[in-house]
């Protein structure tokens, strides 16, 4: 296996028509970074607003019918109807609650956070939710399905929860990615930073114990349980729900089908985002290797970015962008976009393209500026790029080309 190596990491951060200098950079040469066919691309997109007024929309799918739902982290899910936004929210979302031990636990990072629909929605109606429950001082992240009839929701179920409470409301993770097969990926954030702890240790520790979820990406089947084939079913002491480990807090997370890969762009620590090819049975580092450093201090989290049996990232961000959000361009809309990653940054308030070769690495990076928090990616069934912008009223944004430009 494959060890981390600064080597493979490309630190360079590329924007339209400037480039900026990124700590623990090894360069790469600028005729495979900057093709001009795409700086002209990225100079003529055009940001098009569909909707305003969205309390921190957190994710975004599509039904069969091209209506769009969004989740509101205040714990509304919202439905988008021929561009317009209805009013009113959809009925049916589990209580929220900001004291209470029960429901929906809406503070800081935490609340009704992903969503996404069942790849057979058409028959069974299923759509699914990630949001964080509990109390201040024990909480966790737990992923629920409901029935939507079009207008409400009725049936609410919740089919996995990490079996670790934490205390605080940081890194609860929370994105969904459907497989081929129909198992569900979701991301677990590590639990939080210094001074949190568990079993009187940092919790970010956790990131490394497989029997815990934290700090994991998580497999399960549709109606939460476990696949047979998951890498540790087997495995003595370890957590059969368990894909990947070694993870800070992973909120880009999709599926590449042009290559047959998963993707994730994960927050670091003061710097030290990724972009991860991630694959079952993987040690991603977290937080033993890493580019990080302590927010308290300058000094690194790891005393080293590279070791045994954790594998590499493809891209390291430095300063942070604090990522979130990423999609796999597979239209035709813009055809020159086609197999790029696109992720979002809430800190940078843009989106990063991201021109991959046949083995995976950045070979070149360009920046789409969008001017506000950037939460989440996605690909509509129209062939466009579309973008929810977090802020109290927060916009979905359509991403096009202007061809005159």
């Amino acid at each position: 296996m494959r060890t981390r190596s600064i080597a493979k990491v490309t630190g360079l951060l590329f924007g339209v028509g400037a480039i900026l200098g990124c700590a623990q950079a090894i360069p790469v040469p600028s005729d495979r970074l900057s093709p001009k066919a795409d700086q002209l691309s990225i100079a003529a997109v055009k940001l098009v607003p569909i909707v305003t007024g969205l309390e921190h929309p957190w994710g975004m799918a599509w039904l069969p019918d091209d209506q769009i739902l969004i989740t509101e982290r205040s714990g509304r899910l919202r439905l988008v109807k021929n561009g317009k936004l209805d009013p009113k929210p959809i009925k049916g979302v589990t209580t929220v609650s900001t004291i209470a031990a029960q429901q929906i636990f809406a503070t800081q990072q935490g609340g009704l956070l992903d969503i996404a629909i069942h790849p057979r929605f058409a028959d069974n109606r299923w759509v699914y939710f990630t949001y964080s429950h509990g109390t201040r001082n024990a909480n966790r992240t737990r992923v629920a399905r409901a029935k939507f009839d079009g207008k409400q929701l009725d049936s609410w179920q919740v089919i996995f929860e990490v079996a670790q409470t934490k205390r605080g409301g940081q890194h609860f993770g929370s994105r969904l990615t459907w497989l081929p097969d129909e198992t569900l990926l979701i991301s677990i954030g590590d639990g939080g930073n210094p001074p949190v702890k568990f079993d009187g240790a940092l919790i970010r520790k956790q990131a490394q114990n497989r029997a815990s979820h934290l700090g994991k990406v998580i497999r399960i089947k549709d109606d939460g349980t476990i696949p047979v084939d998951n890498p540790f079913v087997s495995t003595e002491g370890a957590a059969p729900a368990v894909w990947s480990y070694g993870h800070r807090n992973i909120q880009g997370l999709t599926y590449d089908p042009m290559r047959k890969r998963v993707w994730s762009t994960e927050h670091g620590s003061r710097g030290g985002d990724e972009l991860n090819w991630v694959q079952s049975g993987k040690n991603y580092g977290w937080p033993v290797v890493s580019f990080s450093q302590e927010y308290t201090s300058n000094r690194a989290v790891a005393p080293a970015t590279t070791g045994p049996e954790m594998v590499d990232p493809k891209r390291v961000w430095t300063p942070s962008i604090a990522p979130s959000g990423l999609a796999i361009y597979t239209g035709d809309r813009i055809p020159q976009w086609r197999g790029n990653l696109f992720a979002g940054g809430l800190v940078s308030r843009s989106i990063r393209k991201l021109e991959l070769d046949a083995s995976g690495s950045v070979t070149a990076e360009s920046q789409i500026r969008i001017g506000q928090r950037v939460r989440d990616v996605r690909q509509g069934p129209d062939g466009y790029l579309y973008v929810l912008t977090d802020a109290n009223s927060g916009q979905l944004l359509r991403l096009e080309v202007d061809p005159n430009n």
